[in-house]
């Protein structure tokens, strides 16, 4: 059975176009499924969970990098359960890296495909992401733009990286991995699964979906006058060219800001007093390319 989690509030502006040529194809398929939408914020993790634990296992979300990570969170015996994504949100940056096509063309995957061991970043506070969860400055963007009414999302997003400029001092953490501390302010700190963030932005190219490794990217909070350069840098993805920035392949870190902050979650945004992150790989598995 394929129980499809559809998130119509993550869709583009040809959500419903989409829907009806995702119903068409399953029907044309022939094979058993269920299409379920959710009308409201972490209905989709529920969702997953209340599947999972009558035993269904293969389960699809319909939408963006937060519904991946709403479904994904869900997840009961996520080792014995297959995963599936259509990409159909704004982002859609762990289809980047995982090679699966937008909309209907990953339906197609899924019905013709065998599925892959994926990797997951599995959190001690119980939380879970398929993608990127960190926090910086890309944090402290979104958390202006969740507060600036009237605007166009893209409109919101410029004036509130702007503000973000002018008025980010850095995020003091301490971060541990591989047997190595080390304490300071921080411009962005992030644990990586995928390789981009934010809409298309590689933050971290080295990274693999199913490679064992969790990659650590911290950046030190420079100089206000190195603060752009570092983040025209980090959209022509050379970031860690810098001298500032640092790199780090490990099965686990622990990012621990010096005061309870917001946090990001494949771009959900979450209060936490840690990031405690391990790799969970070889068990879930995924249709991907």
């Amino acid at each position: 059975m394929l129980n499809v989690i559809v998130n119509p509030r993550s869709l583009r502006g040809a959500g419903k176009r989409l829907l009806d040529k995702i119903e068409e194809r399953l029907r044309a398929w022939g094979g058993e499924y269920r299409v379920f939408r959710t009308e409201k914020q972490g209905e989709a993790t529920e969702l997953a969970r209340r599947l999972t634990e009558e035993g269904e296992r293969t389960i699809v979300a319909v939408g963006g990098d937060g519904t991946l990570n709403d479904v994904l969170s869900g997840l009961t015996h996520a080792e014995e359960c297959v995963l599936g994504l259509v990409p159909a949100g704004t982002g859609n940056d762990f289809a980047a890296s995982a090679k699966i096509p937008y909309g209907v063309d990953a339906l197609g995957l899924i019905l013709t495909s065998e599925a892959k061991p994926t990797d997951y970043i599995q959190f001690d506070d119980g939380r879970r992401s398929m993608n990127i969860a960190g926090l910086g400055i890309d944090v402290d963007v979104l958390q202006r733009c969740e507060r600036m009414k009237g605007f166009h999302k893209k409109v919101k997003y410029f004036l509130s990286l702007l503000v973000s400029l002018m008025k980010y001092r850095g995020v003091t953490v301490c971060v541990e991995a591989e047997g190595r501390t080390s304490v300071g302010k921080a411009l962005i700190a992030a644990v990586c699964n995928g390789k981009y963030l934010g809409g298309g932005i590689p933050l971290c190219p080295p990274a693999e979906v199913a490679d064992g490794k969790l990659d650590l990217i911290t950046v030190d909070c420079p100089a206000r006058r190195k603060i752009l350069p570092a983040l025209i840098r980090l959209m022509r993805g050379k970031i860690l060219s810098l001298p500032f920035a640092h790199h780090t392949r490990c099965e686990r870190a622990v990012i621990t800001p010096r005061t309870r902050t917001v946090a990001q979650y494949d771009g959900e945004l979450r209060e936490t007093d840690v990031l405690a992150a391990t790799l969970v790989t070889g068990k879930l598995k995924m249709f991907r390319g």
